[in-house]
Parts: structure tokens; sequence; C-alpha cells
């Protein structure tokens, strides 16, 4: 059974999908870009400050679900410039320092004109 995870301490869905859901002691989170959860604009206008808001984002959620970045076991990531991957890396390792898979590929644009979007599954403490 799905449960749906909302916080308003991370920046509300922009369409029809969830901030996260659980299901099978698993959490899984929708992508998060730099937006500002108060203004829901982009904050940011290089890779290491529009990361680190991602990052202050999807803490948000795993909080939100009673997980933590310790408990991801897999993310997805995308950067609208590969050329941007060392210092997304710098910032990155800073809290996923248990090292999950991840996936980490280029695209040609994401919403709002982000340059960074994270995707987190997790592991959660009830199944």
């Amino acid at each position: 059974m799905n449960t749906i995870v909302s916080t308003g301490k991370a920046p509300a869905a922009a369409g029809p999908y969830s901030q996260a859901v659980k299901n099978g002691g698993l959490l899984f989170c929708s992508g998060q870009i730099a937006l500002d959860p108060a203004s829901g604009t982009l904050t940011g206008n290089d890779i290491k400050s529009q990361t680190e808001q991602v990052m202050k984002n999807i803490s948000a959620v795993l909080a939100a679900a009673g997980t933590t970045f310790a408990d991801a076991v897999k993310t997805t990531c995308f950067l609208t410039d590969i050329n941007d991957f060392a210092a997304f890396n710098e910032v990155y390792a800073q809290y996923f320092s248990g090292k999950p898979a991840r996936s980490c590929v280029a695209v040609s644009a994401l919403p709002k004109g982000a340059l960074v979007e994270v995707e987190v599954i997790a592991v959660t403490k009830e199944q």
C-alpha cells in the first residue's frame, strides 16, 4: 500500500505527483531542484549553491518520512552541464557519505532553468 509523504519544508509538487511515496519498506523521493520551499523560486546561480538547496529539500522530505541520507540506497542525478560533475560531487559527497548506488547524467534542460535535479530511493524503518 502506498503512503504519500509531504512536507511544507520542501517545495510543493508542481504537478500531479508526490514529494515522495513509501511502499514495501522503501521511500521513493521525486526529483528535487533548487527551489526555495517558501517562495517557490529557484535559488542560486551556480552548481554548488543549487546543489546545496537540493540537498536541503531532500533532507526535509527524508525527515518527513522518518529517514535520513544514511538510509539512501540509490540516487539519480541530472545535470544540465556535465562539466559541473566535479563541483556537484563536492557538495553531494557531504550529504551522501554512505555512497548509495547512483546514476548521473547530463540532460538538455530541467524545470525552471535549474542546473541540477536529484531523486532518491531510501530504505524506511516501516515495512
